[in-house]
């Protein structure tokens, strides 16, 4: 007998997202600035990011089918392509304390989660990590399911 536990719609994980963050709002602001540098920090951050995932949910109120994903938001496997190469990597963006790194699940407070966050598909943009710059492509942006991969 299976007892699996449903996968969640896209739709229903990001309602969630806004219960969980509306919850959580002041210990996720404070993580954001005790970790993010005085210089790259964004005016109201986790409100902007809040608006635009209430634009998602509108636009799955109004399609027949769930609309596909144009921005990284939390919860979505980001590929991206390097500049110049035919190289790609994915980023599983999530919360703080679903973070593993080795297995590609980087926070969205992180320094690449905060650069990648809120990106559109196709868009180029400079990644600023500890070794220099690395320009990418957003190549492709999908629901990232962490129960079914």
């Amino acid at each position: 007998m299976n007892h699996s536990i449903p996968a969640l719609t896209e739709k229903e994980y990001f309602i969630k997202q806004l219960t969980f963050i509306d919850d959580n709002y002041q210990d996720l602001n404070s993580l954001y600035l005790s970790s993010t540098p005085l210089k790259e920090r964004k005016k109201d951050f986790l409100s902007n990011y809040v608006s635009e995932v209430e634009k998602y949910i509108t636009l799955c109120n109004q399609a027949p089918a769930e609309p596909p994903l144009r921005k990284v938001l939390i919860g979505t496997k980001v590929t991206v392509l390097f500049d110049g190469e035919d190289d790609r990597e994915d980023y599983h963006i999530c919360l703080p304390d679903q973070s593993d790194p080795d297995n590609g699940c980087i926070s969205f407070l992180s320094p690449v989660g905060r650069q990648l966050l809120l990106k559109n598909m196709g868009e180029q943009t400079s990644l600023i990590i500890p070794s220099g710059q690395l320009d990418v492509v957003i190549e492709k942006i999908s629901y990232w399911d962490k129960e079914t991969g």
